[in-house]
């Protein structure tokens, strides 16, 4: 890690795998060329991701602050620079800068305090990084709810985390819905805001 590095200036980034969550969103890890996390960043930080000659757009780090190896991003597919991001393969580059934002207080304000996670749909992208600090330092906090909907089940991004981490976490209550009845859903039914 580059101590004491302009945010402004770009680096490269190399994507090292690509999982598909949902019909139109998919989590990128990005490392540097020497294989290391491009920066440290807070919960609920984005970065600028850029395609030369394509375009450069900002997008949450989905990645929690804790995990010191790569950086994720969860990306819906909905314009110039996603259509291409989502067109990509693994080993190919991309620059990257940041981290850019306000993030949530949770290392510092919120300790102490019950949470609760209210999300729908690609939402979820800059909740996950917070919530997999919080699930890292579960000692700091209260009891911990998360409330996540979208359209569908295949809708629901980092589904398989969810249902094999969240959900089994002591101390943290998951509650999952989907707009509407469809066969292979047995969980809640109604709409998240």
């Amino acid at each position: 890690m580059i101590e004491n590095r302009d945010p402004l200036m770009p680096q490269i980034g190399v994507v090292t795998d690509i999982r598909i969550d949902t019909p139109d969103v998919k989590t990128f890890r990005v490392v540097t060329p020497s294989g290391k996390k491009a920066f440290e960043h807070k919960p609920g930080q984005c970065a600028m991701l850029s395609i030369p000659g394509v375009g450069e757009a900002m997008f949450s780090i989905t990645s929690s602050p804790t995990n010191e190896e790569f950086m994720e991003f969860s990306i819906k597919k909905c314009g110039c620079v996603t259509e291409w991001l989502h067109s990509m393969e693994v080993g190919q580059q991309i620059t990257i800068r940041g981290p850019y934002g306000r993030h949530f207080p949770v290392e510092d304000e919120l300790k102490g305090k019950d949470l609760l996670f209210v999300a729908g749909g690609v939402g979820l992208a800059p909740l996950r990084s917070v919530i997999n600090y919080v699930r890292a330092k579960r000692e700091n906090y209260g009891k911990i709810m998360i409330v996540y909907g979208s359209r569908s089940k295949d809708d629901l991004v980092d589904y398989q985390e969810i249902l094999d981490e969240w959900c089994q976490d002591p101390g943290i209550n998951v509650h999952l819905t989907i707009d509407r009845e469809q066969p292979d859903w047995d969980g809640h039914v109604g709409f998240v805001p």
